[in-house]
């Protein structure tokens, strides 16, 4: 076992965990943070994306030792004293999500683009979100919510 320590969401915290423990487990398992989803294990669905240090990282693919002195953000981190950020807001708003499975991912992504690239073009936005899967919206209404929260629709 290992000792780590780390912030997450602005918070400094600890915990034991074996060498191999992915960082998703350790933020749903060892910190009760289950918004930050699995779902496929082989960072290929996105589901899991937070940020560490600032960038964007699929969490099942860190290990937890790895994140050991950085600061992670997870979706649980983005809302500050309870408002929803304009991206967080405009996903509702434009129903950019339907069973609900991958929007901390997307919504995770998204932030990561629009802080890169304050307007992105709509096929920007779709070339963006390569790696993150959805199965349910068809992505129409996850792009109109970025348009709407970088104020272009």
């Amino acid at each position: 076992m290992t000792n780590i320590s780390l912030q997450v969401n602005g918070k400094t915290v600890s915990g034991e965990v074996e060498p191999r423990t992915l960082l998703v487990d350790f933020l749903r398992e060892g910190l009760g943070l289950t918004g930050t989803h699995v779902g496929c294990d082989t960072s290929q669905c996105g589901a899991c994306t937070v940020h560490v240090n600032g960038e964007q990282v699929k969490s099942c693919t860190m290990l937890a030792v790895e994140a050991e002195g950085t600061a992670v953000t997870t979706i649980e981190g983005l809302a500050e004293d309870g408002k929803l950020t304009p991206l967080q807001q405009a996903f509702q708003d434009e129903h950019g999500l339907q069973c609900g499975f991958c929007t901390p991912g997307m919504v995770m992504s998204l932030t990561a683009l629009l802080k890169e690239n304050p307007k992105p073009a709509e096929h920007e936005i779709r070339e963006y979100l390569q790696g993150n899967i959805c199965r349910c919206t068809g992505y129409h209404n996850i792009v109109r919510a970025a348009l709407a929260a970088s104020g272009q629709l």
